[in-house]
C-alpha cells in the first residue's frame, strides 16, 4: 500500500508542515499541492465545499506526494468511513470531549478486528494501491481535535486512547474553551495550555499537532516541536497576497500621478 509519509515522520518522531484546503477547487488543491506540502486538509467542516468536492480534490492532490487528509464536519462514522473511501489517508475529527468519542473516531478509521468501518474502499483502494485491504489499518491516521473545556478535563484519556494517532489543536475553540476568545493565541493562559497540550501528547507516545495562520506561528510551534503544524489556508493565501500586491500598485499609481 501507498505509505502515509506524513503518518511515518510522527512515529518516528520528525517534524511535518501541512496546508489547509477551505476553496472547493481541483485546481486550487493540485496548485497547493504542487508546492510541497507534507499534508494538506481539506476542510468539510468550515470550509466552501461539500462530499462531492472531495471527488475532484483528492484526485487533483494525488499526482504529487503530499497526503490528503479530510477534516470532517462532526465526530460521525458515515462521514468518516466515506471520507477514507474517497482516498484519504487520514482524517482530523472536531469537537473530540472524551474517550468514548477518541474512540468512536479511532473505530471509524479501521477494519475489523481493530474497528468498525465497513468494507467498500472505492476510490481508497485505486490509490492507495496493492495491500490496501491489509494495511489500511496501519496507514490511515486518526487525529483528534483538542480545542473544549470537557476535552481538557479529559486530555489524558483521550490521548491515551488506543489506535489514536494524534491531537490536533484549534486555537480559536481552545481560546473560547479557555474564555479568552478566539483571538487568544499571544496570552500567557492560552501559551500554556498549548504547551500542557504537547507535553501530554508526548506522555502518551502519539503526535501533537496545530493550526496556524502565519509563517511566525508556524515556525515558533515547530520550534516547540509540534510534530505536524499547519502554515495556513488556501484563502488565506490568496486574500493576503492579493492584498498586499494591490496595495503596492495603488500606492505606485498615487506616486505616479503626483
Amino acid at each position: 500500500m501507498r505509505e502515509n509519509l506524513a503518518l511515518s515522520s510522527w512515529r518516528d518522531g520528525d517534524q511535518t508542515i501541512g496546508g489547509w484546503l477551505s476553496i472547493g477547487n481541483a485546481y486550487a488543491a493540485e496548485s497547493m499541492s504542487s508546492l510541497g506540502f507534507d499534508y494538506l486538509c481539506i476542510d468539510l467542516q468550515h470550509g466552501m465545499l461539500s462530499y462531492d468536492d472531495l471527488k475532484y480534490m483528492l484526485p487533483a492532490i494525488s499526482n504529487y506526494s503530499t497526503i490528503p487528509f479530510v477534516r470532517v464536519a462532526w465526530n460521525e462514522p458515515a462521514e468518516i468511513m466515506k471520507s477514507l473511501d474517497a482516498g484519504a489517508l487520514g482524517v482530523i475529527v472536531p469537537m473530540v470531549n472524551n474517550r468514548e468519542e477518541a474512540s468512536r473516531a479511532v473505530s471509524a478509521c479501521r477494519y475489523p478486528p481493530e474497528g468498525g468501518r465497513s468494507f467498500g474502499p472505492i476510490r481508497a483502494a485505486m490509490y492507495g494501491g496493492r495491500g490496501y485491504t491489509r494495511e489500511a489499518n496501519s496507514q490511515i491516521a486518526c487525529i483528534a481535535m483538542v480545542e473544549t473545556a470537557k476535552a481538557l478535563e479529559n486530555l489524558d484519556e483521550i490521548a491515551s486512547t488506543p489506535g489514536l494517532d494524534a491531537i490536533y489543536i484549534g486555537p480559536s475553540d481552545l481560546g473560547y474553551a479557555l474564555g479568552l476568545g478566539p483571538m487568544a493565541m499571544d496570552q500567557d493562559l492560552h501559551k500554556q495550555t498549548v504547551e500542557h497540550i504537547l507535553k501530554t501528547c508526548r506522555n502518551h507516545s502519539i503526535a501533537a499537532g496545530i493550526h496556524t495562520g502565519s509563517l511566525s506561528q508556524t515556525q515558533f510551534h515547530l520550534n516547540q516541536g509540534f510534530n505536524f503544524v499547519t502554515l495556513g489556508t488556501d484563502s488565506a493565501f490568496m486574500m493576503r497576497t492579493a492584498g498586499a500586491e494591490l496595495a503596492s500598485a495603488r500606492a505606485s499609481l498615487e506616486s505616479v500621478e503626483k
